[in-house]
């Protein structure tokens, strides 16, 4: 032993640990070896290190090794497996009170389990052996195992005694055995537990019922509320062994008044009924920590919907800002500046900044239904919420943080965030933090703590508190709250540079004065007094605040009773500017955003509106958001679908408008999304018709996997959609006949594949919330309207070459596969370059092709009493002439020229046309600006909600060329 000190005090010497750090250490190690004096272990100097920086750190640690050497024995011996022993705390301490009989015994056990466990767990930290989210979730695990295992045991002994509780929530049903569901809340719920942290807790029980085996019935309730009080002292209460944990259950319904434990239908109607926003910040943790465990999921996803918001919930911010308020009010009437979580810049800046993210967006986006603090960090991360250098900072501050927090709650096992004011305590915590003295951590702790509160300001400060004095704004107020005259009312928006002055002001004081204005609730009427005096100040300094004030008026009316939309607005004035210059730049932009507001959520991140992305991360984005809805929630699916379609059309449009996209990338991006879409249609409809009758199988009896093709023609085919296209479709399948699926509800393969169309069609064209996904035009199949929805690629072949039109041929130009088995999607192209490939008869072909062009052009051109109006699309000359034009050159020369079946879009057509000198440079350069030039002509006619109808004068010379080169090819 001597020897052991002599090294002991030796490495303490030399350890270069600040003067006041090494007396208590040492102090901790005579007390150890007066208690201990024949305590012998091999100690190399590595372990010791480790012990020193243990005991320097924590004298709750120092004090388990005194009363208990032996544990420290097996800390020294067991070093390495010390961090493997956090995945096993439930079997371990189901071992320790196995044959516990009585109350003290069970209360014992578990205390001395606990304080094992954190001595290792402290002694791992301090010498960061492991990481702080291993820490916290090492605490998690412990917190989860005492409350699992204490339950199990006190459940089976009150059953003894009063009976076991039965009862069913459905009538008829016998009743069944009913087990309490403990929830844990906060830091316990979301894994990441400090060191010494209390625990947040809520007792639950599926049904009402009464108990059986006792003597006396009781209700289950008293039942559960007789167990959780029992549960709560076995944990809480303080003997000579410490305790377990500190037990908090004011978060449960009502609070300290309610009752201890309510049964599920007792805590929906609760929540539905009152929950209040602070306990939606509550839920969001929240995670079934002990007892049935299955129906206690249950319970929190029929709750989500009160976390979640399936509408942009842009409004709770303003509940998180008043949260924080109360709190710096708390702390300033205390003086806890110093405190490092409640303080400014401290760790509950930081889990605000986190959760208002959720509480906004996670409703609609799953990937942020995330209970760890971290895990959602890089989520946001991801979704370029925060930039990698903001998200490293938060990341990094709130490591340090909680690092912090654990060094000071280590040195006495103290549930406390204060920075210490003993000098001793600071030079032990700047040791345990690595720091050289407490001047140097107070430096690194500023640093961390202001760039949280400057990014917490960005996120939850009020913006109005910069506008309280702006006189604009305060005479805006006073003409919405009727303070002016009519002539004072128009003349100060004359004064502000409105031109239609009657105009606008007529529609402004129809929402003002209107009846639907006084049906809303006052929190909603006071939204709108916040935010209209903001758009009168906000359009007065727009290019055009007219057009302004009267497209965004209309959105304001669809959210009168959902007016946390205009809170998304009202805090982020930037994104009200910009939906104003798009709103100005395109009614049908302003139309979009009235009939769906949640698009409003696009304009947070105004680098992404203006910046659509590739294929491939649409396709990444789709998928990531499919995959938090569950296989089976075809509801949600749709409306995910719907969301991310209107989502990226808006963004597509307002990069065009704004003039950073042009007309041909806008296509590729809104037919990417079709084809994204389309992709993942397929696989839900397939996933959901296989479920239920197997696979299909091939004419050999191979499995079909999935054997099946969505084929697009037209604009889709062509990589030529706009905003508001329609999708013409073709679906082809390899099926055999007579075969029938694997499943135990067979069908047969045809059957299959029809249903599977018609899934696919009722996905696409359902008319739900968000409105339907895409009208869909399926005539061009063989027989058109008449034939079968889905046919097989032999029949479809046998149609093509036998029964089909000329003009069918046409289409089957633009046809291209947009989804499904790349086999048959090289077997359908290998066909369609057969068809097309076919030498024809040119008399017939020009023939056709020219009466198929005039029935087009006398059904869908301009009147004959509109001769002065061009349709840019059907009338001579226009648009029309130029896809007829493309499609009787490949058509008539595809059988020479091999390399014109490559495209389906027009403009490469003409491209490759030019290459194998069928048609003069000049000639396929005038064909592709015209067509160009038409396009951008309907395209911002669609965006103006405009017929594409011009006068014919403006693009007489460009019509002309087109005719001059259909004529000189079709009218010879």
């Amino acid at each position: 032993m001597e020897s052991l000190t002599a090294l002991f005090s030796q490495h303490l010497t030399s350890s270069g640990l600040p003067d006041p750090v090494q007396q208590v250490v040492e102090s901790h190690w005579q007390q150890f070896i007066e208690r201990h004096p024949t305590f012998d272990l091999t100690l190399d100097p590595r372990l010791i290190n480790e012990l020193t920086h243990c005991w320097a750190g924590s004298d709750f640690a120092a004090q388990q090794c005194i009363r208990y050497p032996e544990w420290l024995e097996t800390l020294c011996t067991n070093r390495k497996q010390l961090p493997e022993l956090a995945k096993n705390h439930a079997e371990r301490l189901g071992s320790a009170i196995a044959l516990t009989t009585t109350d003290d015994e069970l209360n014992k056990a578990l205390r001395l389990y606990r304080n094992q466990e954190m001595l290792r767990i402290i002694w791992l930290d301090l010498n960061r052996q492991v990481s702080m989210s291993d820490t916290t979730k090492d605490m998690s695990n412990l917190a989860d195992a005492c409350i699992n295992r204490t339950l199990d045991w006190l459940y089976h002994d009150a059953c003894k005694t009063m009976g076991t509780p039965f009862g069913t929530n459905i009538p008829d049903e016998e009743p069944v055995a009913q087990k309490m569901v403990v929830l844990g809340m906060g830091k316990l719920g979301a894994y990441d537990l400090n060191l010494s942290s209390d625990i947040d807790l809520m007792f639950t029980f599926p049904c009402q019922g009464e108990t059986r085996g006792a003597k006396k019935v009781i209700t289950n309730q008293e039942f559960f509320i007789r167990l959780g009080q029992r549960l709560i002292k076995a944990l809480d209460s303080q003997n000579a062994d410490g305790f377990v944990f500190r037990v908090d259950m004011r978060l449960r319904p009502y609070g300290a008044s309610g009752a201890l434990a309510l049964s599920f239908a007792a805590m929906e109607q609760y929540y539905q009924d009152q929950g209040r926003d602070w306990e939606r910040y509550a839920m969001l943790k929240a995670r079934v920590v002990a007892g049935d465990k299955t129906t206690g999921q249950q319970l929190l996803d029929t709750l989500r919907p009160f976390v979640y918001r399936r509408y942009i919930d842009f409004g709770s911010i303003s509940a998180l800002r008043e949260m924080k308020q109360l709190i710096q009010r708390e702390v300033k009437r205390k003086g806890m500046e110093s405190n490092i979580k409640l303080g400014p810049g401290g760790i509950r800046e930081i889990e605000f900044i986190i959760q208002s993210f959720q509480i906004i967006h996670g409703g609609r986006d799953r990937s942020l239904q995330e209970r760890n603090l971290l895990n959602v960090l890089n989520t946001l991360k991801e979704k370029q919420w925060f930039s990698p250098e903001e998200a490293a900072e938060l990341e990094s501050a709130y490591i340090y943080l909680r690092n912090l927090e654990h060094a000071i709650q280590a040195i006495d096992d103290r549930q406390t965030q204060d920075l210490p004011k003993g000098v001793e305590t600071q030079a032990r915590i700047a040791c345990s933090m690595e720091h050289n003295d407490w001047s140097e951590l107070l430096t690194t702790l500023d640093q961390h703590r202001k760039f949280v509160t400057t990014h917490f300001d960005a996120v939850i400060a009020d913006p109005e508190a910069k506008e309280k004095n702006d006189t604009n704004s305060n005479q805006w107020q006073s003409l919405w709250l009727s303070r002016l005259t009519e002539e004072e009312e128009q003349q100060l928006m004359t004064q502000e540079g409105f031109k239609n002055v009657k105009t606008s002001w007529r529609r402004l004081i129809s929402l003002r004065d209107g009846k639907a204005i006084t049906r809303v609730r006052k929190q909603s009427h006071d939204r709108l007094d916040q935010f209209i005096p903001l758009l009168l100040t906000v359009a007065a300094a727009s290019t055009e605040p007219d057009t302004f004030l009267l497209r965004i008026l209309p959105l304001v009316e669809a959210v009168l009773r959902r007016t946390a939309y205009l809170v998304l607005l009202i805090e982020n004035p930037g994104a009200l500017e910009h939906l104003g210059r798009l709103c100005i730049a395109s009614p049908w932009i302003a139309e979009q955003i009235a009939r769906f507001p949640a698009l409003l959520d696009e304009f947070l991140n105004l680098g992404d509106l203006y910046n659509p992305p590739k294929k491939a991360e649409l396709a990444d984005e789709l998928r990531q958001q499919l995959a938090h809805i569950p296989e089976d929630d075809l509801e949600n699916q749709m409306e995910a679908l719907r969301h991310f379609k209107m989502a990226h059309i808006l963004r597509v449009t307002a990069a065009q408008v704004s003039g950073k996209l042009p007309l041909m990338k806008e296509s590729d991006y809104i037919t990417w999304i079709a084809e994204v879409i389309l992709d993942a249609v397929l696989a839900i409809a397939w996933r959901n018709l296989t479920e239920k009758h197997g696979m299909p199988q091939d004419a050999l009896g191979n499995l079909c996997d999935p054997g099946f093709i969505i084929v697009g023609y037209g604009k889709l085919g062509g990589i030529e959609l706009g905003p508001g296209s329609d999708l013409d479709l073709v679906f082809v399948h390899n099926g055999g006949t007579n075969k029938e699926t694997n499943g135990v509800r067979s069908i047969d393969s045809t059957t299959f594949y029809t249903r599977l169309g018609q899934r696919i069609i009722h996905i696409l064209t359902t008319q739900t919330p968000s409105g339907i996904l895409y009208d869909t035009d399926m005539r061009l199949r063989p027989s058109g309207s008449k034939g079968l929805l889905v046919n097989s690629l032999p029949y479809f072949e046998k149609y093509q070459k036998e029964e089909a039109w000329t003009w069918e041929h046409q289409a089957l130009v633009r046809a291209r596969v947009i989804a499904g088995d790349q086999q048959l999607a090289q077997q359908f192209i290998s066909l369609r370059s057969d068809i097309l490939g076919q030498e024809r008869d040119d008399i017939k072909l020009k023939a056709d092709v020219i009466d198929m062009r005039q029935k087009m052009r006398e059904h869908l051109g301009s009147k004959t009493n509109q001769q002065h109006l061009f349709h840019l699309k059907q009338d001579p000359g226009g648009i029309v002439d130029i896809e007829f034009l493309m499609q009787f050159f490949v058509l008539k020369y595809s059988h020479r020229y091999t390399s014109l079946l490559k495209w389906t879009d027009n403009v490469r057509i003409s491209e490759e046309l030019e290459a194998v000198h069928l048609l003069p440079h000049k000639e396929a350069r005038q064909l592709r600006e015209a067509y160009k030039t038409f396009r951008l002509g309907i395209h911002q006619k669609s965006l103006q909600n405009e017929k594409p109808v011009v006068e014919k004068l403006e693009l007489e010379e460009v019509s002309l060329k087109v005719k001059t080169i259909w004529s000189q090819w079709l009218m010879e």
